[in-house]
């Protein structure tokens, strides 16, 4: 029963444990499948001599079935593990019919014929099929067998050692059986033995928790770790408490078999003393167990977080090397480290290693770098090695190489050379950690040794470059320094031919004024309107003067803004009323409302004046047909606003930061004006900020813009110092 008991135990844990480390693997499955059957075997077995009389026979008959589930997951199993086997349909029929044949017959008087019952339990009976019960058990061990001998031709290294310590298992398991269900009934003319055949099962389970261990079978190492550290930690408490408190108190101090309130109160002390007595223990048999599976054990984030210091501690080629190998010596352990840098135009191969009688040499880099041109991996793992490259496996193993990592961006790339890793000190295999860090650090090596070859590069070329950036220096400041005179000669050039154009200028449109007025004589309808669009032009003309010059005197430090009190509504009502005519012209419609009691303010007028023709006349110039001009001069508590509002071209959202830069224009606003200079805006902002106050400014492309000026009362209260503009 106790042997039982521990089959059941041991199968159960380890089913259950793979089974939820990825219940969707079928590997998984079918191993969780073949612990379930090895269980209910158990179960059948100890039933057949401890169920009630009459079901006994029955129980016995099931003992041989499952035995028949268990082999054909077994088949099930050898077509997937190590590696997936491609399986006919028809041999998978066959396979099942064969399995359920023998658990049909099992059921019947053939295989098991009677039972008989005495004190000592129940003793089965063959029946006359029994022996091919046998023959077809062999038959589906014998293509299990078959099919781990197939998977092991294709398998690499490391499927193949898995394999191997689990077939053995299976060997053995199979051998047990045969002995306690062939041999031994032979022997015996009973079928009694084979009530321990379920002990044979813990074999398998055996060598598959050790295949587990070593070579990462299913990827639970870290939870049989655990477990192990629990279940002695749970015995060891056990063992304590019962020996010490019921035999060493309740046998030999109190000497009988009673619990008085004295036991109770020792025990209970007992009790505490243990609990507390759990973490060291617990500690103790952690450490244990991770020594036992984790030799080779580090903190991932830990290794990659020193490595990147390495990384950024130095720009040079070699330290930088030989500081990424120190890093990966002392966590992932191997028995030697050999950097390759490929040759480059500016520096030479180099090979730099761990060892002082490094293993791979010049020849040896050429001919791996022959072998793997085609292969398409960055990380090639030794063992792994599949037939077609024979040749490259026998190099490598040849100089104990493990793991050869390329130093490319990409799987297609020839990259700047190789990490090679000998074989680990601990002789374990390269885990599956091992390999994704080796993997993210040649990415990053890759990274920083380009760029420690680059730096050295530019260090290389240091004296010439710096001779040349000299030269282009000297020539720059020439050239500068004629730009600067030529720009000098431009602003003097402009302003000479503004006094120059100014003067006449003003005479035109004095008489113009005058003829238009009747001072002259009787003018016709058609000479005031050809009169009327001279004198437009020549206020045009006038204004961009005016711009012109003021920006010369910005450059030249001589705009000044001089305040004095203005009334700004009377101003702007006079600006509109030049403008009447034009905006007859343009079939446009004007909406102003002058406020009444509109405040007095210190303000440069000449300059103002220009800013609210320049956002007039521009809502003038850049509004359709049929569209409409409104604007509006707002008193409000504290400030005043100015607005020239159209429904025009607007402005486009990706122009509108460069628009008020001296001589920017918008693209559509260039094509439909082309005569603009682009001066206006940026005199307006100039004239506004200088003298405190804020722009206005909104606009969508289609729909018209917003342009306009806002001024706080308290700054403009009373005339100010005046001020030069930069």
């Amino acid at each position: 029963m106790l042997t039982l008991l521990f089959v059941v135990l041991i199968n159960g844990f380890l089913g259950l444990l793979i089974f939820s480390r990825n219940s969707n693997s079928l590997i998984n499955r079918l191993f969780f499948a073949f612990t379930i059957g090895t269980l209910l075997w158990a179960a059948s077995s100890y039933l057949t001599d401890h169920a009630p009389v009459h079901q006994r026979l029955l129980w016995g008959r099931l003992a041989f079935v499952f035995p028949v589930v268990i082999t054909f997951i077994l088949t099930l199993l050898s077509r997937c593990f190590p590696v997936r086997l491609k399986t006919p349909l028809k041999t998978i029929y066959v396979l099942s019919l064969l399995a359920t044949t023998s658990i049909i017959i099992c059921l019947t008087p053939f295989v098991v014929k009677n039972a008989q019952f005495d004190s000592n339990g129940t003793t089965l009976l063959p029946g006359s099929l029994y022996f091919a019960f046998i023959l077809m058990e062999l038959i589906l061990f014998g293509y299990c067998i078959k099919s781990y001998v197939q998977a092991r031709a294709v398998a690499n290294t490391d499927q193949r050692q898995q394999a191997k310590i689990v077939g053995f298992g299976i060997v053995c398991s199979f051998l047990w059986a045969l002995i306690l269900n062939v041999l031994l009934p032979l022997i015996a003319n009973t079928l009694n033995p084979a009530q321990y055949g379920p002990v044979g099962s813990v074999i398998f389970v055996s060598f598959t928790a050790y295949a587990i261990v070593k070579h990462r079978l299913f990827d639970i190492k870290a939870l049989i770790a655990r477990s192990i550290g629990y279940i002695l930690t749970i015995a060891s408490i056990s063992t304590m408490f019962v020996a010490f408190s019921f035999f060493a108190i309740n046998r030999i101090i109190l000497n009988n078999n009673q619990l008085p309130l004295k036991a109770q109160l020792i025990y209970t002390l007992m009790a505490v003393l243990l609990a507390f007595a759990f973490p060291v223990l617990k500690s103790f048999f952690d450490k244990r167990t991770e020594k036992l599976f984790y030799r080779d054990a580090y903190d991932s984030q830990v290794f990659l977080g020193n490595f990147n210091k390495a990384l950024v501690s130095t720009f040079e080629v070699t330290p930088l090397v030989k500081k990424s190998a120190q890093i990966i010596e002392s966590y992932i352990k191997p028995s030697y480290i050999i950097f390759e840098l490929r040759r480059t135009g500016t520096s030479t191969q180099r090979i730099i290693s761990t060892s002082s009688n490094p293993q791979f040499g010049e020849e040896e880099i050429r001919n791996v770098s022959l072998l793997t041109s085609n292969m398409h991996q960055i990380i090639i793992v030794t063992d792994q090695l599949e037939q077609k490259h024979a040749t490259l496996k026998t190099l490598l193993q040849s100089k104990n190489v493990a793991v050869l990592a390329r130093l490319a961006s990409n799987s297609h790339d020839e990259g700047i050379g190789y990490l090679i890793l000998g074989s680990k000190k601990s002789g374990n295999l390269y885990s599956q950690q091992d390999l994704k860090n080796i993997a993210i650090i040649a990415d990053e090596l890759v990274i920083a040794i380009s760029n420690a070859l680059r730096t050295e590069e530019i260090q290389n070329f240091n004296l010439t470059l710096q001779a040349k950036v000299d030269e282009a220096t000297r020539k720059l400041r020439d050239i500068n320094e004629k730009l600067k005179a030529l720009d000098e000669s431009k602003d003097d050039f402009i302003s000479m031919a503004s006094h120059q154009l100014r003067t006449p200028l003003t005479s035109v449109k004095g008489y113009l004024s005058l003829v238009l007025e009747g001072d002259a004589g009787k003018v016709t309808k058609l000479q005031k309107e050809m009169l009327q669009q001279a004198f437009t032009s020549s206020q045009r003309m006038v204004y961009l003067i005016a711009d012109l010059l003021n920006v010369s005197r910005i450059k030249t430090g001589k705009f000044i803004i001089e305040s004095r009190p203005v009334d700004l509504s009377k101003l702007v009502s006079e600006e509109l009323l030049q403008l009447a005519s034009t905006i007859k012209s343009h079939e446009l419609t004007l909406e102003y409302q002058p406020p009444t009691n509109f405040p007095v303010l210190a303000l440069d007028e000449t300059k103002v004046r220009q800013v609210v023709m320049n956002f007039a006349d521009n809502a003038i110039y850049y509004t359709p047909p049929g569209g409409s001009v409104k604007i509006e001069l707002i008193d409000k508590p504290s400030s005043i606003e100015f607005r020239v509002v159209d429904n025009g071209l607007g402005v486009p959202k990706a122009e509108q930061p460069h628009l008020f830069t001296k001589f920017y224009r918008a693209a559509n606003a260039r094509k439909a004006r082309p005569d603009g200079t682009g001066l206006g805006l940026f005199m307006a902002k100039k004239v506004i900020v200088a003298q405190g106050g804020a722009l206005i400014f909104n606009s969508v492309e289609g729909k018209g813009s917003t342009f306009g000026f806002s001024f706080s009362k308290a700054d403009l209260a009373q005339a100010s110092i005046p001020a030069i503009v930069k």
